[in-house]
């Protein structure tokens, strides 16, 4: 299992919950195993057990700030469609998670919530969850303002406003008019992707979004804007969960929880190493207290590589 997998599936949890129309155990056994089975997509439910020989169990569990959102469940290797719920949410989570993943949406956008619902396709449920935020009417009155101060800065670098026009996207350039998605280099579209999230209240208030790769197709100075928006974000009572290989939006961030209105947010690092039987995780409350991080590993061992061929 790596990083972006334990990112999903804490995705599906929170999601599972938050959709569900009532927490009842019936309910429950069968949603959780639908939303694992359309997040990760294996063939059935029993493969995402780990592989070894003979029969193998999955035990699944969270806890929460709010013990009324816990939950347990497991299912064995040969289960299709149900869990074995050990731990029911007592209470329904209010606020939709968001998931977003290294590639941008907007341009897939047009018919795709449509041509989901009615075939079936081999896109990761994430997807899906996303487009159909995408599409909400924007936000109004009080949530509007708050939106204003969070989008100022990604819509100064993209030079514009993300635009929902007729089931397409288009970047609204002021005194150039608009501008197809597709034709928007990739990096400002995952921008453009954020922005419209905040800007119709699905980033808004209390909640939790699950980023995959950030940094993905950005080039250092729009990555130190992303790193901003996320710590704005998590000001505005945002919990964000983030998958990276980057050393560099690590850092940013490092940096910008130094000044004063960061420094009382709360941070929370993870390292995954794989041995023999299984994997390690290494955790601290900054990169620091990291024993293990590859990615500043590789990152110092090509800087000596480098400095010796040009020596």
């Amino acid at each position: 299992m790596g990083k972006s997998h334990i990112l999903k599936l804490a995705y599906s949890l929170i999601a599972c919950n938050a959709s569900a129309f009532s927490v009842s155990k019936t309910q429950m056994q069968k949603n959780y195993a639908d939303k694992l089975i359309n997040v990760f997509r294996p063939e059935s439910l029993g493969r995402l057990v780990r592989r070894k020989q003979g029969r193998e169990r999955c035990e699944i569990s969270a806890k929460f700030e709010n013990d009324f959102y816990n939950c347990q469940f497991s299912f064995a290797t040969s289960s299709k469609s149900e869990v074995q719920i050990d731990i029911l949410p007592k209470s329904k989570i209010e606020n939709n998670p968001v998931f977003l993943p290294t590639r941008e949406l907007l341009t897939i956008y047009p018919n795709f919530v449509h041509t989901y619902n009615n075939h079936y396709l081999e896109y990761e449920e994430t997807y899906y969850d996303t487009c159909l935020l995408l599409g909400n009417y924007l936000a109004k009155g009080p949530r509007e303002e708050r939106a204003k101060e969070l989008l100022k800065p990604l819509e100064e670098a993209m030079g514009g406003k993300t635009v929902l026009d007729n089931g397409r996207f288009y970047l609204s350039i002021q005194g150039q008019g608009t501008m197809e998605i597709p034709l928007v280099a990739e990096g400002l579209r995952k921008l453009a992707m954020i922005a419209r999230l905040i800007a119709t209240g699905s980033l808004l208030g209390k909640g939790a979004l699950f980023w995959d790769e950030p940094e993905a197709n950005l080039n250092p100075k729009l990555i130190k804007t992303v790193a901003k928006v996320i710590l704005q974000l998590c000001n505005n009572g945002i919990q964000i969960f983030i998958a990276t290989h980057s050393l560099f939006l690590l850092r940013e961030l490092e940096i910008l929880s130094k000044r004063q209105e960061f420094a009382h947010l709360k941070q929370f690092y993870f390292g995954l190493k794989t041995i023999d039987n299984g994997i390690v995780v290494d955790q601290g409350d900054s990169i620091n207290q990291l024993e293990v991080l590859t990615l500043l590993d590789e990152e110092l061992e090509q800087s000596d590589r480098f400095l010796a061929l040009v020596e």
